[in-house]
């Protein structure tokens, strides 16, 4: 299998400069691989140059195709059995969660009644004076910075800071089939009109240390619960634009998707947004799960 891989001018100019003064491939290719590339791929890069200067031929100045396999998150996904519990409704300790509606590839449900409504008021009162203004992760270099195509504010709760948080951890736990040590904090996220979220993935793209660093600790997250917390006037849907899928918030209820399997990889067909707030605002309740027990940085 081929992948093509694309060469900035300093990485271009590193390898160049360091094998025209003598280095070793394989020190080179430690080197890369210490600063976080695919072994593979780094293998396979320094062995492009190497044949190139023995040929006496020029690479492509934009990119270079290697045969090797591509890294795990790259590969086309296979899907496994769902985590999500079977049938027409979910039954944890304190509720019985009927299911809406399912999809298998990607995996999606749709949940109602996850919440009461009056869980739903608590959660918007606890969480409207800790709002701050929303932060996404640099797919560069790891740091949490705001966005603007996501215009939104929230907050985290920690694992059972309250009594109320610490019944739903462990009902939501039960919900999506994965130990409750293994979810991130309830993040509240709360939109005005306009507010909204562009296409993304929920996943954990290996790509700076920090990413590579959090997989390391806790696992890749594998699945996502999305609960709304009010009625939205208009706008404001879960869309998912390669399964044609388009959830409307309504109080209690939720989304369920799942992307990532036991081989490591991750699936694309997860990517979702959140549509424009048209009229009203919209709260909504996210948790994240991991292979592993969630450690914070």
């Amino acid at each position: 299998m081929s992948i093509s891989v694309r060469l900035s001018p300093e990485l271009r100019g590193w390898i160049s400069n360091n094998l025209q003064r003598g280095c070793s491939p394989a020190d080179l290719v430690a080197t890369m691989i210490g600063q976080q590339f695919e072994p593979p791929i780094a293998q396979g890069l320094v062995d492009a140059f190497v044949r190139a200067r023995v040929g006496g031929v020029e690479l492509s100045d934009e990119a270079v195709t290697l045969d090797v396999a591509p890294p795990a998150y790259l590969q086309e996904y296979l899907y496994e059995t769902p985590r999500l519990p079977r049938g027409n409704s979910i039954v944890t300790t304190d509720r019985t969660i009927p299911v809406a509606m399912r999809t298998a590839q990607p995996v999606i449900a749709i949940l109602e009644d996850v919440l009461s409504a009056e869980e739903c008021a608590e959660l918007i009162a606890l969480a409207r004076p800790r709002l701050q203004p929303s932060t996404v992760v640099d797919p560069q270099t790891g740091e949490h910075t705001i966005a603007d195509y996501r215009n939104s504010e929230g907050m985290f709760f920690g694992l059972a800071e309250t009594p109320l948080i610490a019944r739903l951890d462990a009902r939501i736990s039960q919900l999506m089939n994965c130990p409750v040590e293994n979810g991130e904090g309830l993040q509240v996220l709360h939109y005005v009109p306009g507010g909204h979220s562009t296409p993304h993935f929920d996943f954990l793209v290996p790509s700076n240390a920090a990413n590579i660093a959090s997989i390391q600790r806790s696992g890749q997250r594998v699945s996502s619960l999305v609960v709304y917390l009010n009625d939205v006037e208009s706008g404001g849907e879960t869309v998912f634009p390669e399964a044609g899928i388009s959830v409307t918030p309504r109080r209690g209820n939720a989304v369920y998707f799942e992307y990532a399997n036991s081989r490591q990889q991750v699936d694309h067909k997860s990517v979702h947004a959140g549509a424009p707030v048209l009229a009203g605002e919209k709260w909504a309740l996210t948790k994240w799960m991991r292979a592993r027990r969630f450690v914070g940085a």
